[in-house]
Formats: structure tokens, C-alpha cells, sequence
């Protein structure tokens, strides 16, 4: 395989994530709406659908390097993808708890864990594209990868919760799953603007 097509094998491995996300939230909403008990293999398959889009993004930053072939195209979609998965993913789970009436606070939690994940993604885009005025290196950083690498897992656990209720994942769990969420997303907002605050300030001149 030359070098063009392993680039483009990547890059599909990276833009993979969204049908995956996609077929997700479309299982998770039919197993929502399927009452009977033998429809638990939908939430199998959901769950499946958003590990499988978990897997992409390991795999195709470690081909990438692999095989030589990172990119600046590849800097950036990369967490293009990574917004895609939280915009479908995040909001798919504050509707599931929402819907249920055990989870009002829950559900309330979420809401509030989704904004800020949303925020923090506008943010960090904003400073990327300061940073771009000045040749910046764009790329993520440690702690864009370490909040990527505990997101997504912690998506899957929390889609079980929401649509299984199984005994060993209690609610008090889920909690502390969110709230470490949480902190890792705002000390990557912190990282982030220390790391860009040079750029700022330049253009604030």
C-alpha cells in the first residue's frame, strides 16, 4: 500500500466515526421506543455502534503515525469527528434520562455536562483558528487527547445505565463518572487558553 492510499484509508478510518454515531442514535432511539423485553439487543447494538466509533478515533492516530502519513488535513478532522460524536452522542443520553421520570435530576446533570462540552469544543475552535493566524501548531494537545480517551468509554457506560439499568452500574456511579467528566473539561479549557493566551493577546494588540 503507497503512501496516498494508507493517507485515505486513515482519513476514512477518522471520518467513520459519524455513520457509526448515527446508526447509534438511531438504535438507542428505537430501543427507546420498544417496550418489549426481547428488544435488549438493540441497546447491544447501539452500544456496539458507539464503541466501534470509540475505536476509530484509537486507530487512526496510531496508523497515521504508523505509516508516516500525519497530516495537517488529518489535525484537523480528527476533532471535527470528536464534536460530531459529542453533539450526537451527549444529547441522545440527556434524552434518554429526560424521558424517564426516575432521572429528572439526572437528566438535569446532563444537560448541564452537554453545554459545557459544547462550549469547551467552541472555545477551543476559536482559539485554534487565533492560533492559525500565527502558524500555530493546531494539533491537539495531551489534554484534548486524555478528555477524548475517557469521553468515549465513559459514553458507553452511561448509554448502558440509560437504556439497560443493569444492578452493577448503580446511579450513584454514573454520578461520579460525570462529575470527573466534568473537571477533565474544564481543566481542558484551562490548558487549552494557557496554551493559546500568547496568540490572544497578539491579536488583541
Amino acid at each position: 500500500m503507497d503512501d496516498k492510499a494508507k493517507r485515505l484509508f486513515v482519513n476514512a478510518l477518522t471520518f467513520g466515526r459519524v455513520p457509526f454515531v448515527v446508526l447509534f442514535m438511531i438504535l438507542a432511539i428505537i430501543h427507546a421506543y420498544t417496550h418489549s423485553p426481547e428488544a435488549w439487543w438493540l441497546a447491544v447494538a447501539a452500544t456496539v455502534s458507539l464503541a466501534v466509533a470509540a475505536l476509530t478515533d484509537l486507530f487512526d492516530g496510531q496508523l497515521a503515525r504508523k505509516w508516516n502519513v500525519v497530516s495537517k488535513f488529518g489535525a484537523m478532522a480528527d476533532p471535527l469527528m470528536d464534536k460530531v460524536f459529542y453533539l450526537v452522542v451527549f444529547p441522545t443520553l440527556l434524552w434518554l434520562l429526560g424521558r424517564q421520570p426516575d432521572e429528572s435530576v439526572h437528566a438535569l446533570v446532563m444537560l448541564v455536562f452537554t453545554v459545557l462540552y459544547i462550549l469547551r469544543d467552541q472555545w477551543v475552535t476559536f482559539l485554534r483558528s487565533v492560533g492559525s493566524l500565527y502558524d500555530a501548531d493546531c494539533r491537539a494537545n495531551w489534554m484534548g487527547k486524555f478528555r477524548t480517551a475517557a469521553s468515549f468509554p465513559a459514553a458507553c457506560v452511561i448509554y448502558v445505565y440509560a437504556s439497560l439499568h443493569l444492578f452493577f452500574l448503580p446511579q450513584a456511579l454514573i454520578f461520579v463518572i460525570e462529575a470527573l467528566l466534568i473537571i477533565i473539561n474544564v481543566w481542558s479549557i484551562i490548558v487549552y487558553t494557557r496554551q493559546y493566551m500568547p496568540y490572544l493577546k497578539k491579536a488583541l494588540r
